[in-house]
């Protein structure tokens, strides 16, 4: 029974690494459609976040026969507790991605002197993050989850920056206003991809630890 049981969490872990990379793609090719104004691009984005769901669920349908079956206690029961929220945080990342998606299609055309540079970097810092996040998932490495936490206050700032820059530019381009909410809109969803990382550090700190840990306060 104890061989089946390590069996179970070694796929576990496995599916929710799997789950991770390709919320990452769905995140990269979000973001790569709304720098190249790629509309098929973004479409496939919505297309496939059908699959990551599809993924989520099957990581919930086994922890659910792990626990019926093997009924865990201690740092086992939290592994499994902890497989739950972070399938859940990785959904929620590609849902944000699909939103990325979503408004790239609806931006109708790009003006210059709006702070894209920023926006970059907001994409770059979330990657890392989700990147440190999956790596320590799978050594469960508090180091690399602390690392994630102080990403996340870099990744604060910046979105107060841009979404200021952003608010201010309607006074001189009133015409463009929708195009320019529609990136502000996508800086926000960058800055929720940062929170979903740091939630999933959280969530290593409490299956090592046993005990929850704010890392953004």
């Amino acid at each position: 029974m104890r061989n089946q049981f390590e069996a179970d969490l070694k796929t576990l872990q496995e599916m929710i690494i799997e789950l991770a990379e390709k919320t990452k793609k769905a995140v990269i090719k979000s973001m790569s459609a709304f720098r190249t104004e790629n509309i098929e691009l973004a479409l496939e984005v919505i297309d496939e976040d059908e699959r990551i769901n599809k993924l989520e669920k099957e990581v919930n349908e086994l922890i659910l026969v792990i626990i019926t079956r093997q009924q865990p206690v201690a740092v086992d029961l939290r592994r499994n507790l902890t497989a739950i929220k972070i399938a859940h945080d990785l959904e929620r990342v590609a849902d944000y991605a699909v939103n990325i998606a979503k408004s790239t299609i609806r931006i109708r055309s790009r003006q210059e002197n709006l702070p894209l540079e920023n926006i970059e970097k907001m994409h770059e810092l979330g990657l890392d993050m989700l990147t440190k996040a999956s790596e320590a998932y799978r050594t469960e490495d508090l180091q690399a989850a602390k690392e994630i936490g102080e990403i996340d206050d870099i990744v604060d700032e910046l979105y107060g920056t841009t979404v200021r820059t952003l608010m201010s530019s309607i006074a001189n381009s009133p015409e463009h206003v929708s195009n320019i909410m529609q990136m502000a809109f996508i800086c926000r969803y960058l800055e929720r991809i940062a929170d979903y990382a740091t939630n999933i550090a959280e969530n290593i700190y409490y299956l090592v630890k046993g005990k929850h840990y704010l890392l953004n306060q």
